[in-house]
């Protein structure tokens, strides 16, 4: 019902790139420029200055953006009080989850939510925490999940659970006998690690700084971008790791991988993210709600 060119120009306004919000609108580029341009024909007013291929907003282009804020707020509350009435949750979702959350957790939360809410379509994206965020700060994401901190204070964070984090050797590793797995220890062996701006290298990093461990130290062989493929260099010998205790049942279950707990013991947080709106679509207040009883309900499975 909201005025399209308005929604393509506050998208662009927001991200300040043409290219950006023809992304976030799964729109041609073109046909961006032509919505914008439509805008600046109705108030015969330039609402952006284009130079040196960037773009900043005009003062006309600031006051159309503050009241296109409110606009959509008020927008998004006459739908929820309509819904209200009648009772319908529906609608659609953009969840953005870090890779370990996404693969473990999040397939049985959102399968249960669908069998509750039919009506919601969930869309789910994937990356690192880092990356995580910062979709949460442009607007691209409805609710992010992380396992990592998040040092944006504008951003609601609210833990739902923990988890704790291990190191996993291959059974012929001359580790894989011991309970415990001292942090020093850790600069003894080949490390595989996850990528830059991955929660769970992050939060090890943090942990080791915490205990007087150098993590420049740790010999680090390999850098990859999943707990899968993680996993499977383990298991092929070629140097142990850190991971979460959630994604190895499978493995402990086959004998091909062995689990020590950390000496100092790890345990993070697995956060939701979002952003502090004065007002949300129902279906993220229901998604919200359920996934905060999901998480007392299976609370026990950090155990």
């Amino acid at each position: 019902m909201a005025d399209r060119r308005l929604q393509v120009f506050h998208t662009v306004a927001r991200l300040l790139s043409f290219t950006k919000a023809a992304e976030t609108l799964h729109m041609t580029q073109p046909a961006v420029t032509f919505q914008v341009r439509q805008l600046e024909e109705h108030f015969n007013t330039r609402l952006f200055d284009r130079t040196h291929n960037r773009i900043n907003l005009t003062e006309a282009g600031k006051q159309v953006f503050n009241f296109a804020d409110k606009i959509f707020e008020l927008y998004a509350e006459m739908n929820n009080a309509v819904r209200e009435v009648t009772g319908e949750v529906s609608g659609a979702l953009v969840i953005g989850a870090s890779t370990t959350i996404a693969e473990y957790m999040l397939p049985a939360l959102l399968g249960d939510f669908k069998v509750k809410y039919p009506d919601v379509t969930v869309h789910l994206k994937v990356s690192n925490t880092d990356g995580i965020v910062h979709m949460v700060e442009n607007n691209d994401i409805d609710l992010g999940v992380v396992e990592a901190p998040v040092s944006n204070k504008n951003l609601v964070v609210e833990i739902c659970r923990y988890d704790e984090l291990v190191g996993i050797v291959a059974p012929q590793h001359e580790l894989a006998k011991d309970d415990l797995l001292p942090l020093a220890k850790l600069v003894k062996y080949p490390f595989i690690c996850r990528e830059e701006g991955s929660g769970t290298r992050e939060v090890m990093a943090e942990h080791m700084q915490s205990h007087d461990v150098n993590v420049s130290e740790i010999n680090v062989c390999m850098e990859l971008g999943s707990p899968e493929a993680v996993k499977g260099a383990v298991e092929a010998g070629m140097g142990m790791s850190v991971t979460s205790s959630a994604t190895i049942s499978k493995e402990l279950q086959l004998g091909t991988l062995v689990a020590i707990k950390l000496d100092p013991q790890l345990k993070r947080p697995f956060s939701f993210v979002h952003q502090k709106q004065k007002f949300r679509h129902r279906a993220m207040d229901e998604l919200l709600e359920f996934a905060r009883q999901y998480c007392k309900d299976h609370k026990n499975d950090e155990d």
